[in-house]
């Protein structure tokens, strides 16, 4: 084997490159004096043929032949084989491994210094059977070679032998039936969110084995058994109950029972400083870890975060027919936490803002925290108890956990009108994605689980939900109930994906879901849906809805529609289901002409709805006098996407929202019209044109704010006017209000209230603004988000070169490690009125896109382009993101790309706007 690696060309075939890196590890051994040749030195000595991967690797370099076919099962030799032990986990690895191994444990311990610099040290133990010893076994584990200190295969020490983040394990060393593999190793830090006084692992999606050795992929499940050694003072918590405690000098020793099967990405331990609360509802008793200092906000969300909890298994153990699978329910409030909530059965782990509210949250704040408990709750049936064989099927957990934390949250909230939040919590978002040329499938086609983290996003999080819900009136509450039973029983413990649950739900009902699922579930976009109506005499004489794919595949979502018409004496209601290209609505004909007809009324469909011209007039001025709020909101959310398509000039939206606003009285639909009003100011006013309208906007806020009678609603009135403040009386008065001269009557501010406060004076460049943002530091009492504020601030600083050298300081990923706080960054750095000096970062932050999905978690990627994008709204903006997407290299991964496309969607469409 020549030692000269010939250069990777385009049209270079995947053995031959899968051969080349085998090639280069192998050279790399023999330059460090280990050659593979001698029988001691190497289980690659061409002798032995149970070993002989380079074997195999000559074989690939001139094509999968018999001679490979060995130790590769016939259904893996495929054209992707030479990818088996390809970085990450290659679909074509797992499925060999899922094929041979069952009864698989885990027998983890780890040493935990008191210092954070300080490695960890570890010893995994896994024990399973194997039905086929006849070719190499590989464990994964993305770390440097020195990182394995030590490896034993059935008591007997073998050398280890690694490619590409994978620990081969010669087939000598394996035997049929129960083998037993024992590492000790360095564990690796980037999925263990290491700090100073605690730590947690979030290994979702395929991030264990960059901590520890293991099968990582979903469809090996394990019974794990955790132990820590720890400093004394810390606390620790786990998926199983914890058994046993050592302590000993200044260290303890825990112990955790084994747990029921689960998956590596479910997997999961904390340990630190933390404080525990306890708590029993219905015979079950609850934990909550955390580090909150503030006694006063501890004791205001204490009680809510157990009834909520309480709540949602309640309502899971109802529905489903199945008590609540695992042998504990533990969960831990973290600062700082990627995600909302993450669903480790036992061990649920939160974000310490996304549940410990502030006196002045918003009904929206306490109702996200509300979905966010039930989400993860029901979590623990799907995903949990039954979990998808591959993660192109992720979406399945996530859009039953939504479908369901949708309905749990209703008995919370009696006085809510629960259809309208379900629209407005899943379709707007949706289309944010589906109308963009970056939409995706809900169900993705997946190679290798190192791409599965930019699976995730608004359309498997809110479109499919959606979907879902169609799904549900297609075949009728109660037969989708059972078939959902039947899946979780069948597959309880184990695995199961799509086409097996569509399987399921098919025997019970007469209609093809095959095609169903393949508009809906296989394919990107919405379809478009025209309204066509014929008049005679003051009479409707026929009634069409005409649906197309815009980007020509000929499809057709087969969908029900509640279907609204607008008259002085109210609002009449026509049941459609759509099922070909055109269908008449035969209930309308004969009916007096309406003022308006609006067919995603009802908030039922789902598509870019096109109103004829004289609906489009009449809503454009009426929509904030209808009576039902959730027709109401259908027909304003139905008015943002004609004005988005080009179909409204945005001064009609404008326009339309400052009437709307002082008459709504609904809070959720209040909570919209702000949201809206606030991207219309930033994104689609000209910049020289806001002053002016601010002095128009700031004064309806105010009156609104005075007007408003419970904290929530103040609060929501609050953060619009906090949010687009730029007259000097309106930021006068808010720096009065921060040094706490003058207060918001009937709205307590908390630590987070003022330090957004002092981050907005800061970038409205105020006098002193940089002694603001000092000041705020030191009030800030709490260590958690003491630290968080300390990041921000050079973000927020009046100089340029403070703010151009924090970016630079991003660009290293160990200054990434606060996910939440970066993306908190992103957005003040990019604010719109520090876009003429931070629009040079654009394209240099879309460039670390690529490592920021090597490095991050999975909603980073698009969190980070969504904040870098966020503030910008001109041409020369646009045009330089345009040229950035354009000349992407062809290597770059589609889904990053359609991350991108998506993200520049509204600076592409205000940009295009305002040229007009």
């Amino acid at each position: 084997m020549s030692c000269s690696t010939p250069p990777v060309a385009a049209t270079t075939s995947s053995s031959q490159r899968w051969g080349n890196g085998l090639r280069s590890a192998v050279c790399r051994r023999r330059a460090a004096g280990n050659d593979l040749r001698p029988a001691d030195r190497s289980p690659y000595n061409p002798s032995v043929r149970s070993a002989s991967i380079v074997v195999v690797a000559a074989a690939l370099l001139t094509g999968v032949s018999a001679a490979a076919t060995w130790w590769i099962p016939r259904h893996v030799v495929t054209d992707d084989t030479s990818r088996m032990f390809d970085a990450g986990v290659s679909q074509v690895l797992a499925r060999d491994r899922a094929g041979r191994i069952t009864a698989l444990r885990y027998d983890v311990h780890l040493d935990i210094p008191a210092i954070v610099s300080e490695s960890i040290n570890g010893r995994l133990v896994a024990t399973f059977e194997l039905d086929d010893a006849a070719r190499p076994l590989a464990f994964d584990f993305a770390q440097p070679a020195d990182h394995l200190r030590h490896l034993d295969v059935n008591d007997e020490t073998v050398e280890p032998d690694l490619l590409h983040g994978h620990i081969v394990i010669p087939q000598r060393r394996l035997r049929v039936g129960r083998n037993v593999v024992a590492f000790d190793f360095i564990a690796g830090n980037e999925p263990l969110n290491r700090h100073d006084d605690f730590l947690y692992s979030l290994f979702v999606p395929a991030r264990a084995s960059l901590a520890i050795p293991v099968f990582d992929q979903p469809d090996l499940k394990a019974r794990w058994r955790l132990s820590l050694d720890m400093p004394k003072v810390w606390v620790a918590v786990s998926n199983g109950r914890q058994s046993g405690r050592a302590d000993r000098g200044e260290r303890s020793s825990l112990i955790f029972d084994e747990t029921r099967p689960i998956p590596t990405y479910l997997f999961a331990f904390a340990a630190g400083r933390f404080s525990i609360e306890t708590a029993e509802r219905n015979g079950r008793t609850f934990r909550m870890f955390h580090r909150e200092t503030d006694a006063a906000k501890l004791a205001r969300n204490r009680n809510a975060m157990f009834e909520l909890h309480a709540q949602a298994l309640a309502w899971m153990e109802t529905y489903t027919g199945i008590t609540y699978p695992f042998e504990k329910f533990d969960f831990v409030v973290i600062p700082a936490f990627q995600f909302s909530g993450m669903e480790h059965p036992g061990a649920v782990f939160y974000n310490a803002s996304a549940v410990l509210l502030d006196a002045s949250a918003t009904q929206s704040q306490q109702l996200t925290r509300a979905i966010v408990i039930a989400h993860e709750t029901a979590h623990a049936w799907f995903g949990d108890l039954v979990t998808m064989r591959w993660f192109d099927d992720v979406w399945m957990k996530e859009v039953f956990a939504n479908f369901f934390a949708d309905r749990i949250v209703g008995p919370s909230f009696p006085g809510m009108n629960h259809a309208l939040r379900f629209f407005l919590q899943h379709a707007p978002s949706a289309y944010d994605v589906d109308r963009t040329d970056g939409a995706n499938p809900i169900r993705q086609t997946l190679d290798n689980l190192s791409d599965a983290g930019s699976l995730y996003g608004a359309i498997i999080y809110d479109k499919a939900p959606i979907v879902i819900r169609q799904l549900e009136l297609l075949v009728g509450a109660d037969a989708f109930r059972d078939g959902l039973r039947e899946y979780l029983t069948s597959y309880a413990f184990g695995n199961a994906s799509w086409p097996e649950l569509v399987t399921l739900l098919d025997r019970r009902t007469p209609l093809d879901l095959a095609a169903w699922s393949r508009a809906w579930v296989s394919e990107a976009g919405r379809p478009r849906i025209e309204t066509r109506v014929e008049s005679a005499d003051g009479t409707i004489a026929r009634l069409t809805l005409r649906q197309s794919d815009l980007r020509g595949r000929s499809l057709l979502w087969p969908q029900r529609l509640d279907v609204d018409a607008g008259r002085r004496a109210g609002v009449e209601h026509w049941d459609v289901t759509l099922t070909g290209a055109e269908t008449v609505v035969p209930n309308a004909a004969g009916h007096a002409a309406p003022a308006w007809i609006l067919p995603s009324g009802g908030g039922v469909g789902y598509g870019d709805f096109v109103l004829d011209t004289g609906s489009l007039e009449a809503l454009t001025r009426d929509a904030p006098a209808i009576a039902d709020p959730l027709t109401r909101g259908a027909a304003f959310v139905t008015l943002w996407e004609s004005m988005l398509e080009g179909r409204v000039a945005p001064s009609r939206p404008r326009d339309l929202l400052m009437d709307a606003l002082p008459r709504e009285r609904d809070e959720l639909l209040l909570q919209l019209l702000l949201d809206r009003m606030r991207t219309l100011f930033w994104r689609f006013t000209p910049a020289d044109q806001r002053l002016a309208l601010a002095s128009r906007l700031e004064p309806l806020l105010r009156s609104g704010l005075d007007r408003a009678t419970s904290t929530s609603e103040k609060a929501a009135w609050f953060n619009a006017i906090r949010s687009v403040a730029m007259t000097p009386g309106t930021v006068a008065w808010l720096e009065r209000v921060w040094r706490r001269d003058e207060s918001v009557t009937g709205l307590p501010l908390a630590e987070t209230d003022e330090s957004d406060l002092a981050i907005e004076l800061a970038i409205r460049n105020v006098p002193d603004a940089d002694a603001i943002l000092r000041a705020q530091l030191d009030r800030i009492a709490n260590p958690d988000r003491h630290a968080r504020f300390a990041f921000l601030t050079p973000a927020a600083s009046t100089d340029p070169a403070v703010r151009a050298r924090f970016f630079d300081s991003l660009r290293d990923a160990r200054n990434r490690t606060h996910e939440a706080w970066v993306i908190d960054a992103m957005r003040v750095l990019h604010h719109p009125l520090r876009a003429s000096t931070s629009a040079a970062l654009i394209q240099p932050a879309l460039a670390l896109v690529r490592e920021i999905q090597r490095t991050g978690d999975i909603f980073f990627p698009k969190r980070w382009t969504d904040a870098t994008l966020s503030g910008y709204q001109s041409a020369d903006a646009a045009a330089a993101v345009r040229q950035f997407i354009d000349t992407l290299p062809r290597d770059y991964p589609p889904r990053l790309r359609w991350v991108l496309l998506s993200s520049a969607d509204p600076l592409f469409r205000a940009a295009q706007m305002l040229k007009r």
